[in-house]
């Protein structure tokens, strides 16, 4: 593996991360910026809460997109140049981390859901989906998007772990997104302990 290219990979991956829909999307239709209103939380949840379902589904896409295409291209291009698995995992946690502290917009990023399932969907897609599936039967049952967002976070490096073994290096960028999720997730953490978190198809205080 060559270090300049991995790093060249990875700061390109974290630079396509920054790319904030919300913002993007937002100013496109016309919405107020994301980070002003409802949760703050530059993602599509946020933008969801102005009614706006298109610009939310869009938000949604390119957020996802993004981390799948980083991760993509570094499949792509990467192995020409000595990368390979590890690499392309740490690309997409780069692009993960842009996400989350973007540097185009004042490092104030979303909470990472939609990018991560993007960045697991492209690595493994039948990590990806399982992780997909674990959201959606968490939603349905408990009807908490924060609840199954965490659980969805917690279980793709272990069914990642389980599948091929913790001694496989993509099992670490994994379990690192995963700990930045939930602690993205920290206040909606303690909502949940304290009864207090929306439950989904319910209006949130603003």
């Amino acid at each position: 593996m060559e270090p300049l290219a991995l790093w060249t990979a990875v700061l390109a991956g974290y630079l396509l991360g920054s790319i904030s829909f919300a913002v993007v999307v937002g100013r496109a239709v016309g919405l107020a910026d994301p980070r002003s209103y409802g949760s703050t939380n530059p993602g599509a949840t946020n933008v969801l809460r102005t009614g706006n379902k298109a610009a939310a589904l869009l938000t949604l896409l390119g957020d996802a997109l993004k981390g799948a295409v980083a991760v993509w291209l570094a499949r792509h291009f990467g192995p020409g140049f000595g990368l390979g698995p590890f690499a392309f995992a740490c690309v997409g946690a780069a692009a993960f981390l842009g996400h989350l502290y973007p540097v185009f917009f004042r490092f104030q990023g979303g909470k990472g859901v939609a990018t991560f399932l993007g960045v697991l969907l492209a690595l493994n897609f039948w990590i990806g989906l399982a992780a997909c599936a674990v959201w959606l039967a968490v939603a349905a049952v408990f009807r908490y998007s924060s609840l199954a967002s965490l659980t969805a976070a917690v279980s793709a490096p272990l069914v990642y772990a389980l599948a091929y073994g913790l001694g496989d290096s993509v099992v670490w960028p994994l379990a690192a997104m995963a700990a930045l999720l939930l602690w993205r997730h920290r206040e909606n953490i303690a909502k949940l302990r304290a009864g207090t978190e929306s439950k989904i198809g319910k209006k949130s205080a603003r």
